[in-house]
């Protein structure tokens, strides 16, 4: 991995010529030690290899990957099981995705984006922290850009649920380098119970070219986007654009007739975008609500008699295992046995001090 991200490093070598830079040569490796004939012979063009050649005897490996390492920055390649599946769904996707964060996987709990003006109103605060929160509770990862305005409040209402939340940069993930620097406090709360990602390699700013980039990633890493508070030419509908390309749904909060600032999200919702009034539009439309209820029909099906009978005696309200063990008439070392591989599937809760609760 720490070729590639090497590679990465180099301007012109992007995902269509790592691809087939790692077809040819089979290894990472392998292509770094590559003499500048068999570079040619990969298909790449004359001039990349030539500069590939060039540059590379400028950059160390070890030291790059080492500088990924101190700053807490994974990197995944596209083959990486963690790589979201989404994304590799649109055209030509990232060869490499850097990671910042407690976050380690983008392919466990469904994502949706939420994106709007910096100069938001306080209705559109309002909106943005109660659906993002509301999302976060009902087991979403919010995806934003950690822009001023509604970004931010999407990344706040998420947090506030107790949920996973992602931002995408558009820039690398070096702590001197996140910004906007006002939001520097939001990222690490963030990095604590989400993960900032980029496609970016170290010491890149973000600059007015990687911002339609960042937007195109947020869109192909989600199932759909909530557009709130748009004017009409805002970058966030450029976001909602790029969400209809790759066939993903696109939302938007209808605002006020008076406010330059909905003129956009009215603009999309005429144009056949679905309205939100609230959380559950979002969860009907993806059909989540259904699939959960679903998987946790499926989780609460006992896998044994012991899980059975414990079961019967559990609900939203607190009992003891000293309860547990009378009421059920097991054993006591098979109670607490059983009761630790419910709580290991997710059925149950120890909430402390031995008191358990169904979830």
């Amino acid at each position: 991995m720490k070729y590639l991200n090497a590679l990465n490093i180099i301007q012109g070598v992007g995902s269509q010529k790592m691809k087939l830079l790692t077809g040819f040569f089979g290894s990472s490796e392998n292509i770094w030690s590559a003499n500048i004939n068999e570079l040619k012979n990969s298909g790449i063009g004359d001039a990349l290899s030539q500069k590939i050649v060039i540059e590379r005897e400028k950059i160390n490996p070890d030291e790059e990957w080492e500088k990924l390492d101190k700053e807490n920055i994974r990197a995944i390649a596209h083959t990486d099981p963690n790589y979201p599946d989404l994304l590799k769904e649109i055209t030509n996707p990232p060869y490499i995705l850097y990671m910042k964060g407690g976050l380690k996987k983008l392919n466990v709990n469904p994502m949706v984006a939420i994106v709007g003006s910096r100069k938001l109103t306080a209705y559109g605060k309002q909106a943005t922290f109660g659906i993002a929160r509301d999302l976060a509770r009902s087991g979403i990862t919010v995806v934003s850009g950690m822009a001023l305005g509604i970004d931010a409040e999407a990344h706040l209402g998420a947090l506030d649920g107790k949920g996973e939340t992602v931002a995408v940069m558009g820039s690398s993930l070096e702590d001197t380098i996140i910004g906007p620097r006002s939001n520097f406090m939001l990222s690490r709360r963030i990095i604590e119970n989400g993960s900032l990602i980029s496609e970016y390699p170290l010491n890149t700013p973000a600059n007015a070219g990687t911002f339609p980039t960042r937007n195109r990633l947020m869109a192909g890493i989600t199932l759909g986007t909530l557009i709130v508070e748009a004017a009409r030419g805002s970058g966030s509908l450029i976001t909602a654009n790029l969400a209809l390309d790759f066939n993903r749904e696109v939302f938007a909060i209808p605002g006020s007739i008076f406010s330059p600032q909905s003129e956009g999200t009215n603009d999309l919702i005429r144009s056949g975008a679905k309205l939100v009034s609230g959380t559950k539009d979002i969860l009907e439309e993806l059909k989540i609500e259904e699939a959960m209820k679903a998987e946790k029909v499926k989780k609460t099906i006992p896998a044994s008699k012991e899980e059975e009978k414990i079961l019967k005696h559990l609900s939203h309200e607190s009992i003891h295992i000293d309860n547990i063990i009378k009421l059920a008439k097991l054993e006591t070392n098979i109670v607490i046995s059983t009761l630790s591989i419910m709580e290991m599937k997710g059925i149950i809760k120890d909430i402390g001090g031995q008191n358990y609760i169904s979830l």
